[in-house]
């Protein structure tokens, strides 16, 4: 199955539900305590680029928008300038829309998310919109807003399928992702192994789908879980 079949979903249309990006905070909280992931303070937003004037001023418009508000979080105790909206492409030719907040403010990284995609879906562009990409770090990688894993921040799982800290022996997976599969409506996990190039912790991946399947709607067909390699926010291999 292609790349579009597998994010757009085309054999079930559905209507889609931006609100269920919502449910991430108490999702993070319930991942936390089964695994030890905590977030990363990256989202981002994955679409298909069109040409023309009027969807690069949407673009220009979004990141304004957010860098506004991540320079008036400055009055809140946050530093000005410090979480700047980027724009990047994909070995696909996708355009990703990432956001960088700090790793204690899911919710608000969560609203930016939310706000983009409906700014988007709003101006005419939702069939455009691909997935929405939240990040998560194994206890005892680097903090901060969507810094990535150093050599030894690959994470994993211990014993009882928890992420180990420094001390806590090998990790397995580096990263771990939540993405939201607009045209669907759905999440499904993702983690890229650390030791070997464009891998995945499989067994990670199941043992999330059941701890959210109570938090967030998981997508029940796993041929849909594609394999976002390379995505903003998470560490290379």
């Amino acid at each position: 199955m292609g790349f579009l079949d597998s994010i757009l979903g085309r054999d079930r249309p559905v209507r889609p539900d931006l609100d269920r990006l919502f449910g991430l905070p108490a999702a993070a909280l319930t991942l936390r305590a089964g695994t030890g992931f905590v977030p990363a303070g990256a989202g981002s937003v994955c679409f298909a680029t069109v040409e023309g004037g009027a969807f690069a001023r949407l673009k220009e418009e979004v990141r304004d928008l957010l860098d506004v508000e991540a320079v008036a979080a400055a009055d809140r105790g946050g530093a000005a300038g410090a979480y700047p909206v980027t724009y990047g492409s994909d070995a696909y030719g996708y355009t990703w829309l990432t956001v960088r907040r700090p790793a204690d403010d899911l919710i608000t990284l969560v609203n930016d998310l939310h706000a983009v995609n409906a700014l988007l879906e709003e101006a005419g562009f939702g069939p455009n919109l691909l997935c929405s990409l939240t990040a998560f770090r194994p206890p005892g990688a680097e903090d901060g807003p969507g810094a990535e894993a150093g050599p030894g921040a690959d994470g994993g799982q211990g014993g009882a399928g928890r992420a180990e800290g420094p001390a806590g022996g090998p990790r397995r997976a580096r990263d771990l992702a939540l993405v939201y599969l607009y045209k669907r409506g759905t999440f499904y996990p993702f983690a890229p192994r650390a030791e070997r190039a464009e891998t995945r912790d499989n067994a990670l991946e199941l043992q999330v789908r059941g701890l959210l399947a109570g938090d967030l709607p998981m997508e029940p067909d796993m041929e849909r879980w594609f394999p976002v390699w390379g995505a903003p926010g998470l560490g290379g291999p």
